[in-house]
Parts: C-alpha cells; sequence; structure tokens
C-alpha cells in the first residue's frame, strides 16, 4: 500500500496522489464542477429495452443515457432462489436470468447506482446492485451475504470477522468487511453497520418522493472518500495544502478515523505541493509516449479506443555478455515501470505487452513471474494470459473512470487526434493533381492563379518540388504564385485567379 497521500486542493480542483517509495503510483483529478459519479445511486427512468443486447437505457438526469445490462438487474425470482440455497453454482445462477424484457419496460422508474463512469462517447454503466460503502463494511442491500476482503489474508482475522458479521448483521441485507475492519472490535463495526442501514433508510424515502430522474445519494467528494478508502496503517502521512480543506479532514477523521488523526498534517510551505513531493514532473512524464528505463531501453504506450499497446525497446542498452541476457534483461527492468505506468496512467481495458523475443523457456517464465508479482501491488482487479509464441503477454485491468491522458489531455485539433499529418511532399502532390482537375473547370479564361497554401508547404514547393511547379505551368499554359498562409492548416490549400 501507499507510503503517504498528498492532497493539492483549489478551489475548482483537487488532486490527490498516493506514493510509495517517494514516487506517485496513483493520481485522482477531481474539477469541483463535475466530480466523479462513481457510487451515486439515482432514481432513473427506462428510456430504451434492447431485447437484442439484452440491456435498456435509463435516464438519471445526465447529458447521455446510461447502460444498464440484464446481468446487473436485480431478480426477485433469482435472489428468492439464492435465498433458499446459498451454496448454488454460478452455472445455475445464471439460469435464473430472465430475459430483459421480461425484467423491464419503457418507462419504468428503477432505482440504480453507477458502476462505471461515463468513458469517451459512452455513457455511464449503471447496476441495480447497490453497494454503500462505510469506512469498515460495505453495505449489499440486494443480497443475503457476508464476506471479507480478500487483502485481509489471516485466516483466524477473517473468521473473527465473519462470526462478528454473522452476530450483527440483519435479515435482508448483506455486507462485506473492508481491508479497514482488520483488527477493529465488534462495537467498532456495529457503528459502521448502523450508520449504513440509516443512509440505505434514508435513500427508500427519497425513493418514494418526487419522479425521476433524481438524485437519491451522493457519494463523498474526492478528499473525503480517499480518506475512508485509502487510510490504512501503512499509510504514514497525509499531507494537504488547503487549510479550509486540511480542518474539513480532521472533523471527518476525528468522527469517523480518530486512530489515525495524528497522520493528517497541513502542508503549509511557499512551494507547490506537487512539486515539493516530485509529483508533477512525474504527471508530466506519464503524459508522453515513451517512458525511459534505467538502463538505456525504453516503452512506448499507445493507447486507442479499444486497447492498450505497450512496446518495450532495448534503446541505448547494448548489454555485457550476450544478446539473449540483453533481452531477459531488459524485460524484466520494464516490468516494474509498466505496472507503474498502468496504475499512474489509470489504464484499463484490455492490454497488450509486447516483450522483446526471448529464445530461452525460462527466461519466457521468469519475465511472466515477475509480472504476475509486480501486479499484485495494483488494487485494480488484473486477468493475465500467458506469454503468446509471438512474445506478446493480453491482460485486462478493471477500468471505473477515465485514464489519466483523457481526464487532463484532449485530442489535437490539429491532427484530430491521430498524431499524424500528411507529409509536405505528398500535399504538394495533392496540390498538383487538384490543379489538374481546376484546369479542366476554368478554361481558356484564366491564364494566372495564385495557390495559397501554409508557408512549410509552399517552402517545400518552391524547393525542393519546383520541378514539379515548373511542368505543372508548362502542362496547363499557366503562370501559378504562391501565397503562404500562416493560419492554414499544413493540409490546407486554395486556388485563386491571379493578378
Amino acid at each position: 500500500m501507499s507510503d503517504s497521500l498528498v492532497m493539492n486542493c483549489s478551489p475548482h480542483e483537487i488532486r490527490v496522489a498516493a506514493v510509495e517509495d517517494r514516487r506517485p503510483v496513483e493520481v485522482y483529478v477531481e474539477r469541483r464542477k463535475d466530480q466523479s459519479l462513481v457510487g451515486n445511486i439515482y432514481k432513473g427512468r427506462v428510456t430504451r429495452v434492447l431485447p437484442g443486447m439484452q440491456a435498456a437505457f435509463v435516464d438519471i438526469g445526465l447529458e447521455r443515457a446510461a447502460f444498464l445490462y440484464v446481468a446487473d438487474i436485480v431478480d426477485p425470482k433469482k435472489r428468492e432462489a439464492e435465498t433458499r440455497d446459498s451454496t448454488i453454482s454460478e452455472a445455475t445462477r445464471d439460469a435464473y436470468h430472465r430475459p430483459i424484457q421480461s425484467l423491464l419496460h419503457e418507462g419504468q422508474e428503477i432505482m440504480v447506482q453507477v458502476a462505471k463512469e461515463p468513458l469517451g462517447t459512452k455513457g455511464a454503466r449503471v447496476t441495480s446492485h447497490v453497494s454503500i460503502a462505510g469506512r469498515h463494511l460495505v453495505y449489499m442491500p440486494t443480497v443475503d451475504h457476508v464476506g471479507i476482503s480478500r487483502r485481509i489474508t489471516d485466516e483466524e482475522e477473517r473468521k473473527r470477522l465473519k462470526e462478528i458479521l454473522e452476530a450483527l448483521v440483519p435479515q435482508g441485507g448483506g455486507f462485506v468487511a473492508r481491508t479497514a475492519a482488520e483488527g477493529r472490535n465488534p462495537d467498532e463495526l456495529r457503528a459502521d453497520l448502523e450508520f449504513l442501514s440509516q443512509v440505505w433508510n434514508d435513500i427508500l424515502i427519497r425513493m418514494e418522493s418526487g419522479p425521476a430522474p433524481v438524485t437519491l445519494y451522493e457519494d463523498l467528494d474526492l478528499v473525503l472518500r480517499t480518506a475512508r478508502d485509502m487510510i490504512t496503517p501503512e499509510i504514514e502521512a497525509v499531507h494537504v495544502d488547503d487549510e479550509g480543506e486540511y480542518r474539513r479532514l480532521v472533523r471527518f477523521m476525528r468522527r469517523f478515523m480518530p486512530r489515525y488523526l495524528d497522520r493528517v498534517k497541513l502542508f503549509d510551505r511557499p512551494d507547490a505541493i506537487f512539486d515539493a513531493f516530485g509529483i508533477e514532473a512525474e504527471l508530466n512524464r506519464a503524459l508522453g509516449r515513451k517512458v525511459w528505463l534505467p538502463s538505456g531501453g525504453y516503452l512506448i504506450i499507445d493507447q486507442t479506443e479499444a486497447l492498450c499497446a505497450i512496446d518495450i525497446n532495448t534503446g541505448r542498452y547494448v548489454g555485457r555478455r550476450n544478446l539473449e541476457d540483453t533481452i531477459a534483461r531488459t524485460n524484466v527492468e520494464a516490468i516494474d515501470e509498466i505496472v507503474h505506468q498502468l496504475r499512474l496512467r489509470n489504464i484499463g481495458g484490455i492490454i497488450i505487452i509486447d516483450f522483446i523475443d526471448m529464445d530461452h523457456e525460462s527466461n519466457k517464465n521468469r519475465v511472466f513471474s515477475e509480472l504476475t508479482e509486480a501486479l499484485k501491488r495494483d488494487r485494480a482487479k488484473t486477468n493475465i494470459l500467458k506469454i503468446s509464441e509471438l512474445g506478446l503477454v493480453e491482460m485486462t485491468r478493471k477500468r471505473v473512470r477515465e485514464s489519466l491522458s483523457r481526464s487532463m489531455s484532449e485530442p489535437c485539433f490539429y491532427c484530430d487526434g491521430t498524431g499524424l499529418l500528411k507529409s509536405r511532399t505528398t500535399v504538394c502532390h495533392q496540390i498538383y493533381r487538384s490543379m489538374v482537375t481546376e484546369a479542366e473547370v476554368m478554361g481558356d479564361g484564366e491564364r494566372a492563379v495564385r495557390i495559397a497554401l501554409h508557408p512549410r508547404v509552399a517552402e517545400t514547393l518552391g524547393k525542393e518540388e519546383r520541378a514539379m511547379l515548373a511542368e505543372l505551368e508548362a502542362r496547363l499554359d499557366l503562370r501559378l504564385s504562391l501565397d503562404p498562409r500562416p493560419d492554414f492548416h499544413l493540409e490546407h490549400f486554395e486556388f485563386s485567379g491571379g493578378e
């Protein structure tokens, strides 16, 4: 877990960095005007039911309708079956899924919770399996289940917590003990349980009053949510650079987490807090495509709509013994940086890692084992497949919110996000072909033509491609002049009559 948390707060934006070994590993950014929606609960109205996709769209008051899949709908019949027999298999549970058209209809009002933020052009992903997080527990009113966080590994502690919860939990709801519940006594767990039950009762009351869409419950903002979810015994300090937010956090900690109160520190130095902790430089580095490794190798990280591709290169590293050893060392060294970048950039979805080809099976196994071990530090759920014959590792990482690059940058307005432009020579040849076509339309009346174009293209056409321009004048019997226009896009040009 993180050694410290660093909070940079301004009137318009909150940034939180989790720092391990003096290096930021996770960064969360929340603008005041568009706070995170994950965890919010809404009373929504079904706008469309799509039997072919077994999904529905639900209006919850956002710009785009939310997406609800059939498996995320609470089915009373399925829940009744699970209540009768909690040991039934997943396959049997799936058999209880009914077609979505038998569960929902257009115009129906339904309670849903945001599970994934709107990403790109997609609306939010929602579920009717509501869960409400407290400090020590997560309340799940739609299931009857008592669970323990997988991060609590001590079997005796797991058994102790389960016995306490089974004695405390009322009928008609489920609870999961969070990592923070480790070592907590029954009174602390009971207080959390009663608080969450009251929150749920308030939600039910709001559900019965007022038409959809309406917000029933909003999760905590980033500062308090970070304190609730990320402060553990491993956290040595929480640094906050705003006095108002510091006092607010202290009040929250004093009420819900008094044992960690002394770890909250006000950062009152004149320099910027993210600069002081070396976070700003890491953020700028995380927005780049190339990441250098200590040995001289480097990573190339390309994010697309469908997946993220990570390519490993030896770069300046030439090794000391032989090629296989050089390749294996570069691949192993790249693993820590890859996992670091996945966490820091919050890259989710499908990820393809292109390791440098290795001949020895032992090296392949070593690289895979190192990657598997390194991913254990990641709080996000991951699934990884063995190295393929092509040297590729396919993996998935759970995506709940926008990646760092999408939340902090936007597509280039000049290249429209492609990262590529037509070369100046290509534009020159395009001008040539267009001029030949235009000459046929202009007829014999016009003998001089001005070509308005970007200055860099004008320079290429007037120098390197001067022969092309001369041939065009001779072929069309025209006098051509170039009109460099700095305001033009590199690929844009226009023809007009000359003087």
